[in-house]
């Protein structure tokens, strides 16, 4: 790790806890993609650099798409954006909370305003979407761009993306741990990927699923239940957890960049 500043330091003592519940299964971790997009190396088929593009979304009018519809145009949504590296979960014609998730990360690379609901104007964005923004233009062909503005994850695999993730960082927020109390902050930097421990692991302030850390075991991007639009860690980079499912297969460990980007 190239960079541990000064600052973080105190709220590392408060982090010690972990970073929240979540109600992810226990056990090891799985290769927990849907075995109808799974490749090996357990990243789902739209995630894989072979994986054929999805025809761009009609940019011709359409009835706005909201959670709990189903149907063929959820399913030409969820095939587009996956095939955008934005994973919705299965592609089933279903408008769960996955494709919220991945609604909410194209949304925010794109320059939109978070809703939930799949508006006009997304869907000419989905037919000629422009690429998340880079923030570190030479941090290597392999890594992880966290921006704490857009509160999205952009993962690089030889220097292409590979996944775009919606994410929920610190929140700001006073709190306190069995070690202090402190306001909750997300540390920005560059960092590399530490460790990984798979499955559920607990600590004082809750748990976290498939926790991959970049500062010592206190601070990971980890999978989590509740990833909402707003900042609400208590500094760790929450993620979806049918995301946190696979993500430790793409990001090899240790060794791995990880930026974060105010």
């Amino acid at each position: 790790m190239r960079r541990l500043l000064i600052f973080v330091l105190p709220a590392v003592a408060l982090a010690l806890a972990g970073c929240r519940s979540v109600g992810a299964p226990s056990q090891a971790a799985r290769p927990a993609t849907p075995s109808h997009v799974a490749t090996a190396g357990g990243a789902p088929a739209a995630l894989s650099p072979s994986a054929s593009p999805s025809p761009a979304v009609s940019a011709s009018p359409q009835r706005v798409l909201r959670p709990g519809m189903r149907g063929q145009a959820v399913r030409l949504l969820q095939r587009r954006l996956a095939a955008l590296k934005y994973y919705p979960g299965r592609v089933n014609g279903r408008f769960g909370s996955d494709t919220l998730e991945a609604v909410w990360a194209f949304q925010a690379t794109q320059g939109l305003h978070l809703r939930n609901a799949v508006s006009s104007a997304m869907q000419r964005a989905l037919a000629s979407p422009r690429p998340p923004k880079v923030l570190v233009p030479h941090g290597g062909r392999l890594r992880v761009e966290v921006s704490l503005k857009d509160q999205v994850l952009v993962l690089y695999r030889r220097n292409h993306v590979a996944l775009v993730s919606h994410v929920s960082t610190a929140g700001g927020y006073y709190f306190c741990s069995p070690n202090g109390c402190g306001n909750a902050m997300t540390p920005t930097g560059d960092f590399t990927t530490l460790s990984f421990m798979p499955g559920r692991v607990t600590a004082p302030l809750g748990e976290m699923y498939n926790p991959v850390f970049f500062i010592g075991t206190t601070y990971a991007i980890h999978g989590d239940t509740d990833v909402p639009r707003r900042p609400a860690s208590h500094g760790c980079v929450r993620i979806p957890i049918h995301i946190a499912a696979f993500f430790y297969t793409l990001v090899p460990t240790p060794g791995t960049p990880v930026y974060i980007r105010g």
